[in-house]
């Protein structure tokens, strides 16, 4: 099947950088240390995505410049941050002292708000004590503007009826009117009542309420031929006045008829500014993502000891629901706290209960800590390869279920069935069959942050604003 891509960009962040306990390379003063950020582009390569600027003479710096770059949940963004001691002028880092380097993925980043990571010399040799500690925040404007609009007396326009309308809000901008918001139709009414609607403030205004906005209320006809019933300007400042009234006004019949009023009157109830929370302002207040894996061991998948089956186990071990499993568990993994991946069997009978749902691996502290290792128990476990993924949100309230162990004594884990119910992308992967990695992963994930957004909005919760970290004392000297 040939996969669409589908990386959107979901948001821009900037990272701040600051360092503790820098080795010193300059006789007789301290290091003049400098941040490079960069990313892996894959097959080893990475491109530089920006650089701070140089602190003059600071073992434990905290850079002002901030590194931007986008974000994409589904994927795995690597990164790694080189601190360089600069002693020239020349853009060039091979003639300049390497103070250490660290890596991570982006997703570690928002997940844990602030990360602080040792400096490596190189792989097992530490750069003394020195760390490097990385914080991000959103760049955005989450504001949006939410109004409820109705009409009253509207003019009549159908022949056989009475009108159907709708409004469209226009702002004005590079002397053309751009259209930022268009309702729903309403069948044969005279005094609608349109949907309450939201709007992103700089789609609507450009951010500024005194910006012209020109809102037209017209008679819909299939054909495309819609029939004006009346116009009026006016601007974000004056429609949050709500509740107000504008006068709709059909300019042709206003010089026609001397004894014209108006074609009906839009009365705007409720029009204010919001705050649109996204989906990184929830990671970064904590929200976790949960990663379950459910084998389907129903016949139906066929012999998995037959290369025609889905669940076919090639010599290597190695299938495409077992890439499926790695693919997708690499990028839910950095938002999930305790590394733990519950695994369970369903549409079989185990024996002696002969239960629906049963635990595939057992997962407790210190046994399978990442997906890779998930992956390879399901392996080591001759249990049939991965046929759902289950990606859940929140800390779900699981209910303790008695299983079988191995030996056939009682345990408790979590329960497939209760997993179920905290369900965010349930996923048969026979679509996806011969798919790309990475192409499964974002096909896959790329609506979890709207679903999760949007299930949060639903129930009215606000993420969660932890306190910020205390400051650092201004402990550099300024910049070179």
């Amino acid at each position: 099947m040939k996969m669409m891509h589908m990386a959107h960009c979901v948001t821009l962040v900037q990272l701040s950088v600051s360092c503790d306990h820098l080795i010193d390379k300059d006789v007789g003063s301290k290091s003049d240390p400098l941040c490079v950020l960069l990313q892996d582009v894959g097959g080893g390569n990475w491109t530089e995505l920006g650089r701070t600027e140089r602190v003059q003479n600071c073992s434990s710096p905290e850079f002002s410049k901030t590194l931007q770059l986008e974000y994409h949940f589904e994927t795995v963004q690597k990164l790694r941050f080189g601190i360089y001691d600069i002693d020239n002028k020349t853009p060039e880092l091979g003639d300049d002292d390497f103070l250490g380097g660290a890596e991570c993925s982006l997703g570690q980043i928002v997940s844990s708000r602030m990360l602080t990571l040792p400096l490596m010399l190189k792989p097992g040799k530490p750069a003394g004590r020195g760390t490097i500690t990385v914080s991000a925040q959103e760049l955005k404007d989450n504001r949006v503007v939410t109004m409820e609009v109705e009409a009253r007396n509207l003019d009549k326009k159908d022949f056989l009826g009475k009108s159907d309308p709708f409004l469209e809000f226009f702002r004005q901008g590079d002397g053309k009117w751009h259209l930022a918001y268009r309702s729903e139709v309403i069948k044969n009414n005279l005094n609608p009542t349109w949907k309450r609607f939201s709007v992103p403030l700089q789609h609507f205004c450009g951010g500024d309420a005194s910006t012209p906005i020109q809102v037209r209320c017209s008679d819909y006809d299939s054909d495309g031929s819609h029939d004006l019933i009346g116009t009026f300007h006016t601007s974000l400042a004056q429609l949050q006045a709500a509740p107000a009234e504008f006068e709709c006004i059909h300019p042709e019949k206003q010089q026609k008829k001397k004894s014209y009023k108006n074609s009906g009157t839009i009365c705007v109830k409720m029009c204010q500014v919001e705050t649109e929370h996204s989906f990184l302002d929830y990671v970064m207040g904590g929200c976790q993502i949960n990663f379950t894996v459910g084998v389907d061991f129903t016949g139906s998948n066929g012999d998995p000891s037959s290369p025609d089956s889905l669940h076919y186990l090639s010599p290597t071990g190695v299938n495409e629901y077992l890439t499926a499993l790695w693919s997708v568990g690499s990028v839910v993994q950095d938002y999930d706290s305790d590394k733990l991946f519950p695994a369970f069997g369903f549409g079989a009978q185990v024996p002696p209960d002969w239960q629906q749902y049963f635990v595939l691996l057992l997962l407790t502290d210190g046994a399978v800590t990442d997906v890779e290792a998930t992956r390879e128990a399901v392996v080591r476990a001759s249990y049939l390869p991965m046929s759902v993924i289950i990606v859940g949100v929140g800390c779900a309230d699981f209910e303790a279920m008695e299983q079988l162990d191995a030996d056939g004594g009682p345990l408790h884990t979590r329960s497939g069935e209760a997993a179920a119910r905290d369900i965010v992308q349930f996923v048969p992967y026979r679509r996806f069959q011969n798919a790309p990695r990475e192409a499964l992963a974002q096909t896959v994930l790329a609506e979890v942050p709207t679903q999760l957004v949007s299930y949060f909005r639903a129930q009215g919760w606000a993420p969660f604003r932890p306190p910020p970290p205390a400051a650092k004392g201004p402990a550099q000297a300024p910049q070179a």
